[in-house]
């Protein structure tokens, strides 16, 4: 539980820094109120956001994995003959990039 604990820690720190952050943005008001600041908050936030997916990743390794479904059977395989197609089947077909066999490109 020491991780718990510690993890814990770091988001109580965390959350004082937002507020804090959020009290300092209300104090100044348009002297803070560029770019800079706005960078700070999210910068907070995403730090908050990091802080929650550690802890849930702490939480969900010590539980024990789901057991998964067994893997799907794989289909049969299909023999492709080693014998030439039949050319009647590709009469009326273009040869990709190059268009049909009686027109010439311009």
């Amino acid at each position: 539980m020491a991780l718990h604990d510690d993890l814990t820690a770091i988001q109580d720190c965390v959350d004082e820094l937002v507020r804090t952050v959020g009290r300092v943005e209300q104090r100044a008001g348009v002297e803070l109120a560029g770019v800079d600041f706005r960078r700070v908050r999210m910068d907070t936030e995403h730090l908050r956001e990091s802080v929650a997916l550690l802890r849930a990743a702490a939480g969900t390794a010590t539980t024990p994995p789901v057991p998964t479904a067994p893997p799907k059977a794989r289909p049969d395989l299909v023999t492709i003959p080693d014998t030439p197609y039949d050319r009647s089947l590709w009469t009326d077909s273009d040869d990709e990039g190059l268009g049909a066999r009686d027109r010439h490109a311009p």
